[in-house]
């Protein structure tokens, strides 16, 4: 396990936007994208209302753009399948998408979310489904059969207060990725406080890298619809008392859509190298937590390289898992650090002893450790840090 500073977050991150003095936006963007558009940085630029990439066009977006979001009605930027949304960030000019409200008045879900729709392959019995959201339908398919379309270049991007949960079957995240293909290019992406979760990939084939997900209130990252793809350096910071109703969790993937029906196709198969997911929970709160990963409906991940720590359990399995060789061939943890305070595997076979195994070739502690103990500075407010202490090894044994 590579315990390594985290570098690569410097520069661009931002973890208390809610004190950040934004300009005020002097620009309107029009509802409706159906031409060429360049969005340039000497400008601050309004969202209101849903804005559609429609007809093949392309939106591009310099970097160090600040786009405000109406908070007064329903917002979000949807790129449509067939258009393209080009916003390259740099690590001293990130592009940021937040609130149009004031500082210390901005909050989750102030607005929607950004929504990209592609034209790779899902695990539906249709080739082709609707986004989720009350949006236009002549601009709410995705999905196809090109799993090497490009629809997206999003790199040094900051998304804030985003996100909504309209109703149990329609919900509004910061990052919505449909069917997006391989040659879309995305990474050094940091939403922090959704009202939903922060990234959901439906299907899709993309590899994406370089991720940040901060005090979102359902899910950091969700995969469904046959998603096939890797993820490499990715972070997610939770807080005990920050969650959806329904429960939420760092990861959350499911292999079909029970809604859609289990096809033939290919279930979902993620592989993650390098991630750590932190519950900042200590002894006063950490009975609110919850599993770090939830796998359900036949679902394959694979994790490698990654911390793991402040949550009741490593993994929950929902039933669909019927056996022991089932969970060894959907599952592994391998070569990293985990700080539990519960049972580490949550299943319908977790009376056996062969379960625990699923966790082989890691470290793990040997009783609870909250965030400060087991991490450099993980509670400042601006800066935090969440290299592991060196002092781990004296309450750390390998399994």
């Amino acid at each position: 396990m590579n315990d390594s500073s985290m570098s690569w977050m410097k520069g661009w991150t931002n973890f208390d936007p809610n004190h950040e003095a934004y300009p005020e936006a002097d620009r309107d963007i029009p509802n409706i994208i159906d031409e060429d558009t360049y969005l340039s940085n000497e400008f601050t630029y309004l969202l209101s209302g849903n804005v559609y990439v429609i007809n093949g066009a392309t939106l591009t977006i310099q970097e160090g753009t600040i786009l405000r979001c109406d908070t007064e009605t329903p917002t979000s930027l949807v790129v449509t399948s067939g258009s393209r949304l080009i916003a390259r960030g740099l690590k001293g000019q990130p592009i940021v998408f937040t609130s149009d409200n004031p500082p210390k008045a901005r909050k989750s879900g102030d607005w929607g979310g950004i929504i990209i729709a592609g034209s790779a392959t899902i695990n539906s019995p249709a080739p082709s489904g609707i986004l989720e959201g009350n949006f236009l339908p002549q601009y709410s398919l995705y999905g196809g059969n090109d799993d090497d379309e490009m629809t997206a270049i999003m790199t040094y991007i900051r998304i804030e207060y985003a996100g909504k949960k309209i109703n149990q079957s329609k919900e509004l995240n910061g990052l919505s990725l449909y069917a997006v293909g391989k040659k879309s290019i995305l990474n050094n992406i940091m939403i922090s406080h959704s009202a939903d979760d922060s990234f959901e990939f439906f299907g899709g084939t993309l590899d994406i890298n370089n991720l940040v997900s901060y005090k979102a209130k359902d899910d950091d990252y969700d995969f469904t619809l046959g998603y096939r793809g890797e993820l490499y350096n990715i972070v997610a910071i939770r807080h005990p008392y920050i969650s959806d109703i329904s429960g939420s969790y760092a990861i959350e993937i499911d292999g079909y859509d029970k809604k859609s029906g289990l096809t033939a196709k290919q279930l979902s198969i993620v592989r993650i190298k390098e991630a750590t997911l932190i519950n900042l929970s200590d002894n006063s709160n950490y009975q609110h937590t919850s599993a770090a990963i939830s796998s359900k409906n036949l679902a394959q991940l694979n994790f490698s390289d990654s911390r793991i720590s402040g949550f009741a359990n490593v993994v929950k399995f929902d039933n669909s898992y019927t056996s022991y060789s089932n969970l060894q061939q959907s599952f592994s943890l391998e070569n990293s650090i985990f700080n539990v305070h519960d049972q580490n595997v949550v299943s319908r076979l977790a009376g056996t002893t062969d379960v625990q195994k699923l966790l082989k070739y890691n470290m793990f502690t040997t009783q609870f450790k909250s965030a400060a103990d087991l991490f450099e500075n993980p509670l400042d407010k601006k800066n935090p840090k969440f290299t592991l202490k060196q002092s781990r090894d004296s309450y750390t044994v390998m399994q």
